[in-house]
């Protein structure tokens, strides 16, 4: 799954690559964590637009959101089986600018965080899928997941899955809901080209979402955990000797 990434590109280099219509301003991120605001890029009214959302995608049909689980991600085999995801895919796509993304390697008993990201630092733009969910008490909230896809050799060392990464030339392709079907949209969610990613270990502060700083992308390589020393086995005790020992304790002699 795809749980933490980075956009820390300014606003104007990321307006240049995505060309909405929109100005906005807003900080660069070292560790975006779920249920925090993403941008997204959507095509509406004859234009692509700048857009904030939640991250964790909740279906317009869900009665209590409380007592449903954050859809994070959502599987680009299944999206158009999927109930939580059918009608966005074919309605409400979206791309998501990112720098890059974190993945967990298990190491023992530890797990080695890696920043995987292109060499060359450009940008990248995930698949997504969004929703505008409206609360029975009244407001609405966009929501959002990122779509992931089978893992390419470079990640799959690391992970099983990773973001599907839109290339630019298909940025129209994947945003127009209203002439591209869903069927030929998920052709596009494919495992990136070998060679675009590197993965970089890095420092388990990425752990702690309050860590946001581009530190967290130092390379660092977590020490294997050791094992354990083994228990030394106690002496068991020698039997009593015939005729007790001295004494009235009642204890069995241990030496």
């Amino acid at each position: 799954m795809c749980g933490r990434y980075s956009l820390s590109a300014s606003p104007e280099e990321v307006k240049a690559l995505f060309e909405y219509i929109e100005q906005p301003n807003f900080p660069p991120r070292y560790n975006i964590a779920p249920t925090q605001p993403i941008a997204l890029v959507k095509h509406e009214n004859g234009g692509r637009h700048f857009g904030l959302a939640r991250w964790g995608l909740v279906p317009s049909w869900v009665k209590d959101p409380a007592s449903f689980t954050l859809l994070l991600n959502a599987r680009a085999e299944t999206l158009e089986e999927k109930p939580s995801f059918r009608a966005a895919v074919r309605h409400r796509r979206c791309l998501i600018p990112a720098n890059g993304f974190y993945e967990w390697q298990r190491k023992g008993a530890a797990k080695q965080p890696y920043w995987i990201a292109p060499a060359d630092g450009r940008l990248l733009a995930f698949a997504g899928l969004w929703e505008t969910y409206s609360h029975p008490d009244g407001g609405d909230i966009d929501t959002a997941a990122v779509i992931t896809v089978e893992a390419n050799n470079t990640v799959k060392p690391i992970h099983h899955r990773m973001p599907a990464i839109i290339p630019q030339e298909h940025f129209n392709d994947w945003l127009s809901n209203g002439t591209v079907m869903s069927r030929d949209a998920v052709k596009l969610l494919q495992p990136v080209d070998e060679g675009l990613l590197i993965a970089t270990p890095v420092s388990t502060r990425v752990n702690n979402v309050a860590n946001d700083d581009p530190s967290l992308w130092d390379r660092e390589v977590i020490a294997a955990p050791s094992q354990p020393p083994k228990p030394v086995a106690k002496p068991k005790p020698r039997k009593k000797a015939a005729g007790g020992s001295s004494g009235n304790s009642g204890q069995l002699d241990l030496f």
